[in-house]
């Protein structure tokens, strides 16, 4: 998959016209280079490789329990047994979700949920996707929550009706947007692929292994959503953090500033064990565009630092659809158009 974007490392700012976007520069017309190579986050392969490494010791010594087991006659380690079979569990299981969301959800489309289908549209091919993805809506009783998955060569995302219900015009349709491209955005990176998903399988039961590489996923995830819609990062933040009632009272900003001072070690250990980020760091990395998420470590820095970087941490997306348009720009010193800077903060 490649797409227009930069064909190396962003030159100098200055030494061309810049992208509204953020600092960098747009390459020469007609090049092409992944997308996913400049959202990614940049510790996301890290952790993917130490959890494939960690799964293909587990199944190791699953192997050998399993083959103790038949020589002795005795029944195995019922987690054993699922390693070993795990193509063939992973292949059920992903096969039965699918089947799921086609028989009971709402399949968006053309007639049902106009305007989220043609987000679920404009994601994809921003994104490059040459086959768009289906989308559904189910049932959420309650649960505030979206997901991508796939099976076979299709791929596809399901949003709960309770966070759905964001999108209508009386509430925040931007933030049900920036929901359906960060869930496009898994499909895109990658996240989704059946053999991502059985090589690092076994990392799950790893303690902080399969759970960093989950948090850098939505930390890539959360950038694909921003790229395409940076004005809708803080309804959606307001909205996983309060629901789809108080989403609109939510002080993002107040949020955000608590990832620096919330401290002490259960902190760190809530969030090295959760499979997203803590939301107070979601928050806060999707407000401060300069630098990616954390992942392990709490953000130290303050936003709107005058000694901080300038330069926004996303590229221009350089997509077919077109720029951004100037009044989505990250400002010089890399914040989120989303989260505009109090007038007591300016300097």
């Amino acid at each position: 998959m490649s797409l227009t974007g930069h064909p190396g490392p962003p030159p100098p700012l200055g030494s061309a016209p810049q992208h509204p976007y953020g600092g960098y520069v747009l390459p020469p017309e007609g090049q092409k280079v992944p997308l996913r190579r400049f959202i990614r986050h940049p510790l996301e392969i890290l952790a993917l490789v130490f959890a494939i490494v960690g799964s293909l010791l587990l199944l190791l010594i699953a192997s050998v329990e399993v083959a103790q087991a038949v020589n002795q006659q005795r029944t195995p380690d019922p987690y054993a047994l699922i390693l070993v079979l795990a193509p063939i569990v992973v292949f059920f299981a992903r096969g039965q979700l699918y089947a799921q969301q086609r028989l009971r959800g709402v399949k968006l489309s053309p007639t049902q949920y106009p305007e989220a289908h043609q987000m679920v549209l404009e994601a994809a091919h921003r994104f490059g996707l040459s086959d768009p993805p289906d989308a559904y809506v189910v049932l959420g009783n309650g649960m505030i929550n979206a997901a991508a998955s796939g099976h076979g060569f299709r791929r596809y995302i399901f949003v709960y009706s309770d966070l759905f219900e964001v999108g209508g015009r009386a509430r925040n349709p931007e933030a049900l947007r920036f929901i359906i491209a960060h869930e496009v955005g898994h499909i895109a990176a990658g996240h989704t692929s059946y053999w991502r998903v059985l090589g690092t399988l076994g990392s799950q039961w790893i303690p902080f292994l399969g759970s960093a590489l989950s948090r850098g996923q939505e930390y890539t995830a959360d950038n694909y959503g921003y790229l395409a819609c940076p004005h809708g990062s803080s309804g959606a933040i307001a909205t996983l953090a309060a629901g789809k009632y108080l989403n609109n009272s939510v002080d993002v900003n107040a949020l955000a500033d608590r990832a620096v001072s919330e401290k002490g070690f259960f902190v760190w250990l809530v969030n090295a064990l959760a499979s997203h980020p803590v939301l107070a760091w979601r928050a806060h990395a999707l407000r401060d565009r300069s630098r990616a998420g954390h992942l392990l470590w709490r953000p130290r820095h303050e936003l709107w630092d005058p000694s901080g970087p300038g330069v926004p941490y996303l590229p221009p997306s350089g997509m077919p659809v077109g720029h951004l348009p100037a009044d989505r720009a990250a400002s010089p010193r890399g914040d989120s158009p989303a989260f505009p800077v109090p007038p007591e903060r300016r300097r």
